[in-house]
């Protein structure tokens, strides 16, 4: 007898190693944080511990070429990705905005919706920054379902959670549920996120 695996939830995993690109993309952050004012109001409004342009700012690969290129990087993963899902489209991205949290900070379970793809770069990780986690998305519908050994295999788990370190790129179909987890250091954590439409 054997067992199929069915219904596969896929995460794609690059490595960023243009340093350079990394540390302008640093510097343009930590720029942001000090001059968008109307981002520093949302985050303060909605309780983000630090800054995001989320909100904010629509226009960065326009505004930054360290954005533009970083734009032209992400649009070669999607891609490649979206042959690894075996869809049939070319994603357009659609939306990037940039992170700095604070070392407590965290960002609760949620979806991206309106979107195929979703994904972070992690620019800057201090040590003890917060990792991110993914749900199982059949989590909802496991009503008596047995608790799971903490050896479990990864794909049977009901939570991954994937640390972060510096020029980590992850990308994931956007309906899946995600958190940030607070983390334990004491500096911030630049990451740039992103949608694909």
């Amino acid at each position: 007898m054997t067992s199929r695996s069915l219904f596969a939830t896929l995460l794609h995993e690059a490595e960023v190693t243009d340093w350079a690109l990394l540390e302008d993309l640093a510097r343009s952050v930590r720029a942001l944080a000090s001059d968008d004012a109307a981002g520093r109001r949302w985050s303060r409004e909605h309780r983000y511990l630090g800054y995001t342009s989320y909100a904010s700012l629509d226009d960065l690969p326009r505004r930054d070429p360290a954005f533009a290129g970083l734009a032209r990087l992400l649009t070669k993963q999607a891609a490649a990705f979206a042959r690894e899902l075996a869809w049939d489209i070319r994603p357009r991205l659609d939306s990037l905005w940039v992170n700095l949290l604070k070392s407590s900070g965290h960002h609760s379970g949620h979806i991206h919706p309106h979107s195929i793809l979703s994904g972070t770069l992690y620019v800057e990780v201090p040590a003890g920054s917060g990792a991110i986690r993914f749900e199982d998305p059949r989590l909802q519908m496991m009503m008596a379902a047995p608790a799971r050994k903490p050896e479990a295999p990864e794909p049977l788990r009901p939570f991954v959670t994937v640390p972060p370190r510096p020029g980590l790129l992850l990308l994931w179909e956007s309906w899946l549920r995600h958190e940030v987890l607070p983390g334990t250091g004491n500096a911030e954590r630049l990451s740039i996120s992103f949608n694909f439409a």
